[in-house]
């Protein structure tokens, strides 16, 4: 189990993301704009770095949706290794099941 902080920074992250995602992307528009003059880009890049720094999603990390496990994670089941081997076991994943050849 995951340190209670750490999930909670985690959500506070998602929602930080959720917020300022317009708004971020409108300023990347504007610098990512070959029409944009060198001024506009400058004054753009100064708001985006104004911004929280946790409002970028690449400072997110996946974890587990049960245990908030930060390591060993599967996108496709949002689960940690532990228990997705758990949830196969019991059968609860459609198609999933253990390896023998």
């Amino acid at each position: 189990m995951a340190k209670t902080s750490m999930v909670n920074r985690e959500t506070k992250r998602t929602k930080l993301v959720k917020r300022y995602a317009a708004r971020r992307a409108k300023l990347k528009e504007i610098i990512r704009k070959p029409t944009s003059t060198p001024a506009e880009r400058e004054a753009a890049v100064a708001a985006l770095q104004a911004l929280p720094r946790d409002s970028s999603k690449s400072r997110q990390r996946k974890r587990c949706s049960i245990t908030g496990r930060s390591r060993g994670n599967y996108r496709k089941f949002g689960l940690g290794r532990t228990k997705l081997r758990e949830a196969t076991m019991r059968g609860d994943i459609p198609g999933l099941r253990k390896a023998s050849w």
